[in-house]
């Protein structure tokens, strides 16, 4: 399947859970896809990128591994995504990348997983904490930049910060999340 049949099958992607995992296992199933579904994924003005995000993410909820031999072009492209339906999911993988990185588990995103992709994560998540988005990626992004403020010392009073600077703006979403992420910071004082 070349670029262009995958951005037409992409079409058929919706919201359904069901259109999406089918997606998200042809690509599996299809490793050879995933480079052209992240090249539009990465076209950030096409009303299609956010399908091709849906089904990378569908992707990496079913198995994150199957991100690792993309890390490089995922983290170094991601701040460039901006439609609100494409940042959602992008900010999700970025939270199941922290959260199989601070497993207390062995998996493969330890090993994998390196300091720039780990530093280009945590940018994007302040840009999507300190930006405009939608609650859903500033709490998706209040977690990975938790989970990742347990190894970067200098994370966790730079998002307490942001937190409460912004507590009274937010939606009541936000301030419950907000509420559980500061209880927690306070709860895992540095040393």
């Amino acid at each position: 399947m070349t670029t262009t049949e995958l951005y037409k099958e992409l079409n058929y992607v919706n919201h359904s859970r069901e259109k999406r995992l089918h997606y998200a296992h042809l690509m599996q199933n299809n490793p050879s896809l995933v480079p052209k579904l992240l090249e539009i994924l990465f076209m950030v003005d096409d009303k299609i990128s956010p399908r091709a995000a849906w089904v990378f993410e569908f992707m990496c909820n079913n198995d994150i591994d199957t991100i690792i031999p993309y890390l490089d072009i995922f983290t170094k492209n991601m701040q460039k995504i901006h439609l609100d339906s494409a940042v959602r999911p992008v900010a999700k993988i970025c939270e199941f990348l922290a959260k199989a990185y601070t497993s207390k588990t062995d998996n493969n995103i330890k090993k994998a997983l390196t300091e720039i992709h780990k530093e280009r994560i945590i940018e994007t998540c302040f840009d999507y904490m300190i930006n405009d988005e939608k609650i859903a990626p500033k709490a998706y992004s209040m977690n990975t930049l938790f989970l990742f403020g347990k190894e970067y010392d200098w994370v966790h009073p730079e998002l307490a910060l942001i937190l409460e600077r912004d507590f009274q703006m937010q939606s009541s979403g936000f301030k419950a999340r907000a509420k559980h992420i500061l209880k927690k910071i306070k709860k895992n004082p540095k040393p």
